[in-house]
């Protein structure tokens, strides 16, 4: 039975440090993807979408990305400080940024402007607000009750 907990106590914390890498990992790959079709939403258009619904309507995703996070599609949104450009500049995760740290931690390292802001957002970035995508008949149901 020692012999057991011995390697459950090495093994174990290998283990959760693979799984964070891996939301980590999965997370990159998402804002990536996502930050994506908002620059080409924006070449097209000659200004960002008002919602995220708006790159699965026009086809520029195909769905929106789960937070691997909180494993669900809710992200922190980026309106451009210029309002006629649009609604979404920028989208972030809910639960921490690219290095893994807290949200809270982040925000306290600088206030100003999010750490994971690309070149244009991080000089554009205006108000933040966190949104949850739904599919449009789950939103219907839910409006209903």
């Amino acid at each position: 039975m020692a012999t057991i907990g011995l390697l459950l106590a090495i093994a174990l914390p290998k283990y959760l440090a693979t799984l964070e890498r891996g939301k980590e990992q999965v997370l990159r790959q998402n804002l990536i993807q996502m930050r994506d079709a908002l620059d080409k939403f924006y070449g097209d258009t000659g200004k960002y979408p008002e919602r995220l619904d708006d790159l699965v309507i026009r086809r520029y995703l195909r769905a929106i990305p789960l937070d691997p996070y909180s494993e669900s599609p809710t992200w922190v949104v980026v309106a451009p400080k210029d309002a006629t450009l649009g609604g979404v500049i920028d989208v972030q995760s809910t639960m921490t940024d690219l290095d893994g740290r807290p949200r809270a931690a982040a925000a306290a390292a600088d206030s100003s402007v999010p750490p994971d802001l690309p070149g244009l957002a991080a000089r554009e970035a205006g108000a933040t607000r966190i949104v949850k995508v739904m599919p449009a008949a789950t939103a219907a149901s839910e409006a209903t009750q």
